[in-house]
C-alpha cells in the first residue's frame, strides 16, 4: 500500500477523526477498503450493501472496535429504502460529515443484446442509487460544519467502449449530475467530488451480468485483475485524501490519467485506441 509521510498522515488523521461517514456498497472492493481505512483513522461509520454476507465480513474486519460502526442491508435502487436509512441516521445523529455513493454493478452486452430488464437493473443501482444517496443525505451534510459528498463515476464516464453502453450511460450520468451539483454547492459548507477510477482490482468483473460466456466468472475476474492497475487500498487512500483536500475531481490510476488525456486530445478519434468489439467484453472498472 502507498504510504504518506508521517507528518502528512498525522494531519490527515486529525481531520477525519470523530467524523461520521456513510458508505454504500461497503461489502467489497474500494468500498470495503474505505470503511477499513476510515475506521482505523477514527471515523464513525454507517455502512450499507445488498450483500449481507459481504457486509458482515467488512464489519468483522474493522480494527477499531471502539469506534461505532452500524451496518444496514440496503438496496440502493430503492428510493424508499435509502431515504428511510437516512431518516434513521438523522434521528440518531442529526448530521453526517461524509457520504460516499459507491455501490455499483457491471453489465457486458452490446446495445442489440441488452434487454430492458438488465438495463433498468444497472441504471437503478449505478445511477439512481447515486441520486437517492445524494438527495437523501444532502440535508444531513448541510447540517455538518464541513460536509463532503463523493460520487463514484468511472473512466467509463469519460470515454465510451463497446459492450458497455449501459455502464457508460450510468457513469456519464453520474458525472453530469455530480458536476452540476458541485456548482450548486459552491460557496456552501458542502464539498462535492466526482471520482473516476481506472481499473481497480475488485470483484466487479466476476459478478458482471452478460459478457463472454466462454469464460467462467472466476476466469473473467482473473483476466480483469491482470489488466487492473490499482489496488482497492490505494484507491481508497486517494479518495480519503481528496476529501481532506476538497478536490472537485479525482482520477485514480495511471490508466485513468491516460484515458482522461486521450479523450481531451482526441474527443472523437479516441475510439481508434479502443479494443475491437470481440476483444472488449472483458472491460469494466470500479
Amino acid at each position: 500500500m502507498m504510504s504518506l509521510p508521517f507528518s502528512q498522515w498525522s494531519a490527515f488523521m486529525a481531520y477525519v477523526q470523530g467524523k461520521i461517514a456513510v458508505i454504500t456498497g461497503a461489502a467489497s472492493g474500494i468500498r470495503r477498503a474505505l470503511a477499513l481505512q476510515l475506521n482505523r483513522d477514527g471515523c464513525e461509520l454507517f455502512l450499507s450493501d445488498i450483500n449481507e454476507g459481504g457486509l458482515s465480513e467488512t464489519v468483522s474486519l474493522l480494527t477499531r472496535k471502539d469506534i461505532p460502526a452500524v451496518s444496514q442491508v440496503l438496496d440502493v435502487a430503492s428510493k424508499e429504502a435509502v431515504h428511510a436509512w437516512a431518516d434513521r441516521i438523522a434521528a440518531s445523529k442529526g448530521h453526517v460529515d461524509i457520504v460516499i455513493n459507491n455501490a455499483g454493478v457491471a453489465l457486458l452486452a452490446t446495445v442489440e443484446e441488452c434487454d430492458y430488464a438488465n438495463l433498468e437493473w444497472l441504471m437503478g443501482i449505478n445511477f439512481w442509487g447515486v441520486v437517492y444517496g445524494t438527495q437523501a443525505f444532502l440535508p444531513l451534510l448541510r447540517k455538518s460544519r464541513q460536509g463532503h459528498l463523493v460520487n463514484l463515476s468511472s473512466v467509463f464516464g469519460l470515454i465510451a467502449v463497446p459492450t458497455q453502453s449501459a455502464y457508460n450511460a450510468a457513469k456519464f450520468a453520474v458525472r453530469g449530475y455530480t458536476e452540476a451539483l458541485r456548482q450548486e454547492m459552491a460557496g456552501t459548507n458542502v464539498h462535492v467530488c466526482c471520482v473516476h477510477p481506472g481499473g481497480i482490482k475488485t470483484n466487479i468483473a466476476r459478478v458482471a451480468r452478460g459478457g463472454n460466456q466462454t469464460l467462467t466468472p472466476e476466469e473473467r475476474g482473473q483476466e480483469f485483475e491482470r489488466l487492473a492497475k490499482t489496488s482497492p487500498e490505494v484507491a481508497a487512500q486517494k479518495i480519503i485524501t481528496a476529501i481532506e483536500k476538497r478536490k472537485p475531481r479525482l482520477l485514480i490510476g495511471p490508466d485513468a490519467v491516460i484515458i482522461s488525456l486521450m479523450c481531451r486530445l482526441f474527443p472523437v478519434s479516441y475510439t481508434r485506441f479502443i479494443p475491437r468489439l470481440d476483444k472488449a467484453d472483458h472491460l469494466t472498472s470500479k
